[in-house]
């Protein structure tokens, strides 16, 4: 049973993730906090882990179509890092129920801006 959640869980994620070109933080985390019971760090690293394959796999898909502009990610990567680096220590000394909040309002301001847009 928990087998089949988390596989169900891959596939949403990857599905979003080529669609959208986001799985992980907006699928496979509140499904990993809802459906599965995981806690909001261990769910954010589960997802981060099963996000390398997904986005390996998505970005070189998305080159084989010619979608991928490589410098553009580069530019974007490089500095990312810094923030995966700052994000990670942020979160080991922020409360659990904090971070699974502002994670929830993040989402709702995306989405009303989907919305609105």
């Amino acid at each position: 049973m928990r087998v089949g959640r988390l596989a169900a869980i891959g596939t949403a994620g990857g599905l979003f993730s080529g669609l959208f070109g986001v799985g992980g933080g907006t699928v496979m985390v509140p499904l990993l906090l809802l459906w599965m019971g995981y806690e909001a760090r261990a769910a954010a690293a589960t997802s981060l882990g099963a996000i390398v394959l997904t986005a390996a796999f998505a970005a070189a898909t998305q080159g084989l179509y010619g979608n991928v502009d490589v410098l553009a990610g580069v530019l974007v990567g490089i500095p990312a890092i810094g923030g995966v680096l700052l994000g990670t220590w942020l979160q080991q000394r922020v409360h659990s129920d904090t971070i699974a909040f502002a994670f929830a309002a993040l989402l709702v301001v995306a989405a009303i801006q989907l919305v609105v847009r």
